[in-house]
């Protein structure tokens, strides 16, 4: 089997790639891989901070193997300098280099050549006249079924996060209790609020006829007509304006109707009966904030920053009555599906997680209670869209007040939050992809790489990370797959190649490319002791 030690690891583990083998050394046979007691499986940051990159990004896109492979130039390509032909590692296809490269040369080699360059990051620059690099978005939601000590808590840390935003940041805001308000953040004459019943579930065609975001408008309301042209948000990326400018805007148009807001919010004024719980109609807010998202930023990173007071007694992903005779399930009641609302609730956010993913945006929890929130309900739209959870007792104790400071702080202590990613695989021909185990969700995109083996998320090799940070990390597992071919004398590359590429929106807006390409030997099983 395939010894560990056969070839030596970096000092750093991780190294500069931020990559980690199970394995540097791999079985040439599927015999030999199943011997393995550890997988063979690869643990990588996609977005490790840019200081780990041996040069700059790279100010023009990328040179790509021909299809089906499409595997970036790397360092491990061989070069014909004098045909001007590079010949991909992983499939063998010879590739001509486009005109732009007419000047290459043994000593005048791209920086993706470098032999250091094993990871390179690009910008992506879009077509002349494209918009200017697209702005983060953050949409607060705030749960007002909270005593009023609380809700001074989170106003302080509110204030204290918009203070920190880039000032061409967008934001909104969206409150609830037992019914849902959607400020309108761009009519600043007098607090304007859009109000939604909380006990009932409601399409995102039926928010967007509500706000006027549709094409219908609303009964009563004259028509909107969407214009020709879309304008400039703050010289960012084109929006429809008559969406963004009213309900999303940038911090530095917004700063002082956002204060008055907080100031004026208070504690849910819905009477609650002896004996019951506050109605709290968590699902519908967070579907209001998705479908606000969804009609004016699809496709652009943007996160859901939900701060949660209690579980949720009313509408779609209700996990307890509201009357307090009815405990909140248990791990036991999970494990003996005595739960009455866990499925309900579990559909009804696996269908929210869709729908985020499939825009590109990230559910973010902060829950601050010492009753349950409905984590485990929520776990896969927080799981798939690459969200942030954050646990604690009061909205005053520090474990929240750090870590909600922490995601909009900048410099050195930045997490370095970015946005709408995209995962994908190549690898050499004998290799196949199992799954991944991560933060991430499937794109399925199948082909000829993917194992009939399944480990995570598999049949595919592209994923969608909506967010991921320096701190990010996936686990992707691979079958050993070998050809007739590979194992006649004469054709056993001795190598084998693996390349990671991220697409994926930075902190600064601009949208990158980051290419990690690494090798491993492989090693014949007859001629290694277990």
């Amino acid at each position: 089997a395939a010894d560990p030690s056969a070839a030596a690891a970096p000092a750093d583990p991780d190294g500069p790639d931020a990559v980690r083998f199970t394995w540097n050394a791999w079985p040439r046979s599927k015999v030999e891989a199943s011997r393995c007691v550890v997988p063979l499986a690869v643990a990588i940051s996609p977005v490790r901070s840019p200081e780990s990159l041996a040069s700059p990004p790279l100010p023009y896109p990328p040179l790509r193997c021909k299809p089906p492979c499409s595997a970036l130039l790397n360092p491990f390509a061989r070069v014909d300098f004098a045909a001007k032909i590079w010949i991909c590692p992983l499939c063998f296809s010879r590739n001509h280099f486009p005109p732009h490269y007419a000047g290459i040369s043994e000593n005048n080699v791209p920086a993706e050549l470098f032999t250091q360059c094993s990871t390179v990051e690009y910008l992506v620059a879009g077509p002349p006249g494209s918009p200017a690099p697209l702005p983060p978005v953050f949409l607060f939601v705030i749960d007002t079924c909270v005593i009023e000590e609380e809700l001074e808590y989170v106003k302080l840390s509110m204030r204290k996060a918009v203070a920190l935003l880039p000032e061409h940041a967008l934001v909104g805001l969206v409150t609830f209790g037992t019914q849902v308000h959607l400020h309108e953040l761009g009519f600043s004459e007098l607090s304007k609020i859009y109000v939604f019943r909380g006990s009932k579930e409601i399409s995102k065609e039926q928010i967007l006829d509500q706000l006027g975001l549709s094409g219908g408008g609303r009964p009563g309301f004259p028509k909107m007509t969407q214009q020709p042209g879309v304008q400039q948000v703050n010289g960012m990326h084109p929006l429809v304006t008559t969406g963004v400018n009213r309900f999303l805007l940038p911090v530095s148009e917004c700063e002082c109707t956002l204060s008055t807001l907080l100031d004026e919010l208070q504690p849910d004024q819905w009477p609650v009966e002896a004996g019951n719980r506050a109605i709290r109609c968590t699902g519908v807010a967070l579907n209001v904030a998705a479908g606000l998202l969804g009609a004016c930023v699809p496709g652009t990173g943007a996160r859901i920053i939900a701060l949660l007071g209690g579980p949720c007694t009313e509408g779609p992903g209700v996990i307890v009555s509201k009357d307090l005779s009815e405990p909140v399930r248990s791990h036991k009641d999970l494990d003996k599906d005595a739960a009455p609302h866990f499925q309900k609730a579990v559909k009804f956010y696996d269908g929210l997680a869709k729908q985020l993913v499939s825009q590109g945006h990230v559910l973010d929890v902060f829950a601050s209670a010492l009753d349950q929130v409905g984590l485990a309900e929520m776990k896969l739209a927080i799981e798939r869209t690459g969200g942030l959870v954050v646990l604690s007792e009061s909205f005053g104790h520090s474990v929240f007040k750090d870590s909600f400071k922490r995601i909009f702080e900048g410099g050195e202590h930045s997490l370095g939050l970015s946005f709408n990613g995209t995962f994908e695989i190549n690898c050499s021909k004998d290799i196949k992809v199992q799954g991944v185990i991560g933060p991430c969700t499937s794109l399925e995109k199948k082909g000829a790489l993917c194992a009939d083996t399944i480990v995570g998320q598999g049949n595919t090799t592209a994923w969608k990370m909506c967010g991921l940070d320096r701190n990010t990390s996936l686990t992707v597992f691979f079958d050993v797959s070998p050809s007739e071919r590979s194992g006649q004398p004469g054709h056993q590359n001795p190598d084998l190649y693996i390349q990671f590429v991220t697409s994926y929106q930075h902190p600064e807006g601009q949208m990158r490319i980051r290419a990690t390409t690494v090798s491993r030997k492989w090693v014949d099983g007859s001629t290694n002791t277990e």
